[in-house]
This record gives C-alpha cells, sequence and structure tokens, in this order.
C-alpha cells in the first residue's frame, strides 16, 4: 500500500516538474495521481510531509533558482517560465523563501553570505534546548553541515534558531523559543549550492544531503533530543530553497584562519543597513 501511494505521489510530482509554467490545480495532479481530490492531498501530505500546493510552489522556486544562475533570460522572462504572472508576487515569494531578491541571488551565484535568523525570536525569553548529533550519510562524506529550525517542513526562510557545522556531529540550541518546529539539515557540493543539481537533470556526484525531524513540540523549559541522519534528496523530499553557503570559498577562509561569521540576525542586518543608510 505504502509504494503505491509513493508511486501515485511520484506521479503527480513528475505532472508539476512538467507543468511548472502552467496553472496547475488539485484536480489536475490528483487525476495524474489517479486518486480522488481529498485521498490525494492526504497521501501526499504523508508521503512529503508538505501539501501539494505548497510542493508545487516550492518545485517553481527551485526551478528558479536554477534558472537564475544557469541561463541569462530576465526576472520577468523567468517568473513566467515557472508559473507566475506577476513580477511582483514572484519577486516577493523568492525574496521570502530563498533569503535574497532574484538579482542578489544571481549576482552571488547563487550563494549566501550568512544565514539569517528571524529576528522575532532573537530575543525570545526562554530555557529551552534543542540538542543531538548530526550523522553522515551511508558511503559518503560531508563538508560543512547546516542545520536549523523552521516553522515549515520546507527549509525556507528565516530559521528561528540555526548553527553551521564543520561536519556531522553535535549540535544544540539554546533560548529556543515555544513553538512547534521542524529541525532540517543540509549539506551540499558546489555544483549543488549554485543550483546546477536540479532533481530533473543528472546530479552530480556529491549530491545535496537533507535530514529532518518534526515536528518537534518545544516549551520554554523544555531539553529535546533530536538526532538526524543526512540522505541524499530523492524526488518525494521537498526542495531545498534557502539559499546555501558557498562552501569552496569557507574551505578557503577556514584553512587561512580567517572564518567569516555564518549565522547572523536579521535584525543586526537591518540595523547594520539603517546605520550605513544614515551615514550616507
Amino acid at each position: 500500500m505504502e509504494e503505491s501511494a509513493e508511486q501515485a505521489v511520484r506521479r503527480a510530482i513528475t505532472t508539476m516538474r512538467a507543468n511548472l509554467s502552467e496553472q496547475l490545480t488539485v484536480d489536475d495532479m490528483a487525476r495524474a495521481a489517479m486518486f480522488s481530490k481529498f485521498h490525494f492531498t492526504r497521501i501526499f501530505q504523508r508521503v512529503t510531509g508538505v501539501s501539494p500546493g505548497r510542493f508545487l510552489s516550492a518545485l517553481r522556486l527551485q526551478r528558479a533558482k536554477y534558472l537564475l544562475v544557469s541561463t541569462s533570460l530576465n526576472v520577468a522572462d523567468i517568473s513566467l517560465r515557472v508559473g507566475y504572472n506577476s513580477i511582483g508576487t514572484f519577486s516577493s515569494r523568492f525574496s521570502r523563501s530563498v533569503g535574497m531578491s532574484p538579482t542578489t541571488y544571481r549576482r552571488r551565484a547563487g550563494f549566501a553570505q550568512q544565514i539569517q535568523t528571524d529576528p522575532a525570536c532573537v530575543l525570545v525569553q526562554s530555557s529551552a534546548r534543542v540538542e543531538g548529533v548530526v550523522h553522515a550519510p551511508a558511503d559518503q562524506t560531508c563538508g560543512l553541515v547546516f542545520i536549523g529550525l523552521f516553522p515549515e517542513r520546507i527549509p525556507e526562510g528565516t530559521p528561528v534558531r540555526c548553527a553551521i557545522l564543520t561536519g556531522p556531529g553535535p549540535f544544540g540550541f539554546d533560548s529556543v523559543p515555544p513553538g512547534t518546529w521542524h529541525l532540517l539539515a543540509q549539506s551540499a557540493s558546489r555544483e549543488c549550492a549554485t543550483g546546477a543539481f536540479d532533481s530533473v537533470h543528472q546530479p552530480p556526484s556529491q549530491p545535496i544531503c537533507v535530514a529532518t525531524e518534526g515536528p518537534i513540540a518545544v516549551r520554554k523549559d523544555s531539553v529535546i533530543r533530536a538526532d538526524v541522519t543526512l540522505k541524499p534528496l530523492k524526488a518525494l523530499d521537498p526542495p531545498v530553497l534557502l539559499a546555501l553557503l558557498d562552501v569552496r570559498q569557507l574551505a578557503v577562509a577556514r584553512a587561512a584562519g580567517t572564518m567569516p561569521s555564518l549565522v547572523g540576525t536579521a535584525a543586526r542586518a537591518a540595523n547594520e543597513h539603517h546605520a550605513s543608510s544614515t551615514a550616507a
């Protein structure tokens, strides 16, 4: 039964990928999966962890990331190719999910200089802690590992807490805000970070690896253990939308003893921007 459900979801995802520029409905996806609309939505959520609509939206933005770094198409053309009739809507959703605007993402070749945390959660008073170990995937080596707590199953936007590990190993988040969070980890080669890896195409020799745990219910005084194991990203996994770090540049910086700060806060970035604007 589980295998047939996954096959149905795969058919739906294949239909999504083939029609990213079209206005697909849940009915269209359900027909591709050969299920009723209600049954399809329930199965899709169970298999992938997100709704069909959220998965489709993530695929659109994943494809946009790929087109931005691999083509010279302008942002307006890219927005149409991934199903957005309004460039303003596309740009705002891309910026919110990826962490930078489409033009900035292209200018930086798909890299983030820092991972910003949610400013609303920076000063939250809490003694809660989430800790554990990130395990390496079987028969693979990993470089830098990003791990963070997100409101949803898709790694996008600003995490409430995050860290950059030099490799698989222990992690810990203090002062975690009360709420329900998803623990998401990822490790990728440079080819993946630039968006050159798109699961429609042939993956590189070191594909992006991901791990997830949750939902995790956190109270103000709770201490939660959550171990995760990185595995190669599969077609049934929601796309990674958050812009990744440039692992080669960071490796060079680390070797030179000039390792930059990799985790910042959106609040601090906003203050720095305000200060520079005032000075100007």
